[in-house]
């Protein structure tokens, strides 16, 4: 048992330094070199847990999918606005996030970053489905087409957050981006009843 406990550790720790590592120099420049010297850990350790520098990046993108998780909320778009508004606060805080985004955005040898895109129309999508079945959504809006514009844009959001106050105001520019787009999508009546703001840590609603 401890011995397990202590691969998890390494495991963790390996993850954490190429995170550090892939956020600050990107993935071609980052080495496996640099991620074992700020672990102190073997390149034996390094190579159980993970054989290559994609396999660390592919285990990064898990990240992107575990910071999909969709909220309960009984008015369906309010969900998604809160799916977006709580990656953007975890990505102001979590650095295998920010890796994993970094992944994502940058053009480089890397090839799987498609799936990041995919988990995200994804989790949206079903968001905007349920909203449509409850009547929340604009009658001949296309759900499919909504859900990759907002992926889309917040993928913008992120960059040019990052470019002018290091995320810092993430979380407001996504809030002015569904400010914009919630006439297109939503139904005039619900819209006064959107927050476009991060949500109380125990909202249900």
């Amino acid at each position: 048992m401890a011995q397990q406990e202590r691969g998890r550790r390494s495991r963790r720790s390996i993850l954490e330094a190429a995170a550090a590592v892939f956020d600050e120099r990107g993935y071609d420049a980052a080495s496996t070199n640099e991620i074992l010297a700020r672990t102190g850990l073997t390149r034996g350790s390094l190579y159980h847990h993970f054989p290559s520098k994609e396999a660390l990046a592919l285990a990064l993108l898990d990240a992107h999918g575990e910071a999909l998780e969709v909220p309960d909320r009984s008015v369906k778009l309010q969900g998604a606005i809160d799916l977006t508004l709580e990656f953007a606060r975890r990505l102001q805080h979590d650095p295998v996030l920010r890796a994993s985004v970094r992944l994502t955005v940058e053009q480089t040898s890397f090839s799987a970053k498609r799936g990041a895109y995919e988990q995200s129309s994804k989790a949206l999508l079903e968001l905007l489905e349920q909203a449509e079945e409850r009547g929340e959504i604009l009658p001949g809006v296309d759900v499919r087409e909504a859900a990759s514009t907002i992926v889309g844009a917040f993928t913008g959001l992120q960059i040019i957050s990052q470019v002018y106050s290091n995320r810092e105001d993430l979380i407001e520019r996504t809030g002015v981006f569904w400010r914009f787009m919630l006439p297109g999508l939503a139904i005039p009546g619900l819209i006064g009843r959107l927050r476009i703001t991060s949500p109380p840590l125990d909202a249900k609603s």
